[in-house]
C-alpha cells in the first residue's frame, strides 16, 4: 500500500471543489474565500462517508452525487481518491462502499475509550452467565446503534449486529436512551422519528412512547417483545453518567418464549451489570 498522503488527497478534492465557488482575486476577501473552500471540500467528502453510512449500503457515484448536490466531475474525484487511500472501495461493477482504512480507525478510537473497554468486558461476563447474546447501545440521533456484541452459545440467531441502526421507538434500549430527556422533548423527538416496526407490533404514539420511557428509567429496565423482529425479545438496563443521563444500554437479546418463562433471571443480571459498568466507570453518584 502507497503511503498516506493526506495533505496531497485534500488538495486535490479542494482544487476541484474551489472551481465550483467564486473566489475573490486578492486580499482579505480572497483569504476568507480560500478558507471556507477548504472547509467545504472536507465537507465534501465527508458528505460522501456520510451518505454511505447513512444508507447502509454500497452506491453508486451518480446516487451520491444527487444526493449531497454535488457535481458528479467533483464526486468523481472524491471517489477516486478515497478509494486511492482505502478509505472506500469499488467493486468490479463500480459501486463504492466503506474501506478498510474506516474500520481501522474506528478500532483505534474504540481502543482509547475507557467506557467502551469497561462496557464491553462486562458484555461478556454477562453472555457467559446468562448464556445469551449481549449487545451495548448507544443513540445515534433518532436511531438506536448496536455499539458491541457478544454472541450467545445457543443457535439462536440475532438479526442486529455492530453498526446496526434502528428507530428509537422499535427497541427497549432505545426507549431508555431518551428516558433522561424532559418529557417535551421526548414526545418531539418521537413525533419526529417514530416508525412502523416490520412486525407491526412497535408503538408509534409519542405520548405513550415518552411515558414508557420515562417509566423505564424509573425503574432501570425495559423489556419489549416482537416489537421489531418476530419471536425476539430484548431486557435493557441504562447506563448512566453523573448526571444521569443514560448514555448507552447493556442488553440480553434472547427468544421471546425465554423472557416469558423467567423473566426474574435475566432482569437481576442486566441490572446488575449496568449498575458495575457505572461504578467502574466513577458514575454511581446519581
Amino acid at each position: 500500500m502507497k503511503p498516506f498522503n493526506c495533505a496531497k488527497c485534500l488538495k486535490r478534492v479542494l482544487v476541484l471543489d474551489a472551481k465550483t465557488q467564486p473566489i475573490p482575486a486578492t486580499g482579505e476577501n480572497h483569504a476568507t474565500a480560500t478558507k471556507r473552500s477548504r472547509v467545504s471540500g472536507i465537507d465534501r467528502a465527508l458528505q460522501v462517508l456520510d451518505y454511505l453510512y447513512e444508507t447502509g449500503s454500497p452506491s453508486g457515484a451518480y446516487a451520491v452525487a444527487k444526493a449531497i448536490g454535488a457535481p458528479l466531475s467533483t464526486v468523481y474525484v472524491i471517489i477516486d481518491d478515497l478509494v486511492e487511500k482505502n478509505l472506500l472501495t469499488r467493486s468490479a461493477d463500480g459501486m463504492i462502499w466503506l474501506g478498510a482504512r474506516l474500520y481501522h480507525y474506528g478500532l483505534a478510537y474504540a481502543r482509547s475509550l475507557d467506557f467502551i473497554s469497561v462496557a464491553t468486558h462486562e458484555m461478556h461476563d454477562l453472555c457467559r452467565q446468562v448464556g445469551e447474546t449481549v449487545q451495548v447501545c448507544g443513540r445515534d440521533g433518532d436511531h438506536m446503534l448496536v455499539l458491541a456484541m457478544a454472541d450467545g452459545p445457543s443457535h439462536f440467531q440475532v438479526a442486529s449486529r455492530v453498526g446496526t441502526r434502528v428507530p428509537l421507538n422499535w427497541t427497549a434500549s432505545g426507549r431508555l436512551l431518551v428516558g433522561h430527556l424532559p418529557d417535551s422533548e421526548r414526545i418531539e423527538l418521537f413525533k419526529r422519528c417514530a416508525r412502523s416496526s416490520p412486525t407491526g407490533r412497535a408503538d408509534v404514539d409519542p405520548a405513550t412512547l415518552s411515558a414508557a420511557a420515562a417509566d423505564a428509567m424509573e425503574a432501570r429496565l425495559s423489556i419489549q417483545a416482537g416489537e421489531s423482529d418476530y419471536a425476539v425479545a430484548c431486557i435493557a438496563s441504562p447506563i448512566c453518567n453523573r448526571e444521569g443521563e443514560c448514555v448507552a444500554t447493556i442488553s440480553i437479546v434472547l427468544p421471546e418464549q425465554k423472557v416469558l418463562s423467567d423473566e426474574t433471571h435475566y432482569t437481576s443480571h442486566v441490572r446488575a451489570a449496568a449498575e458495575r459498568i457505572e461504578g467502574l466507570m466513577g458514575w454511581r453518584n446519581h
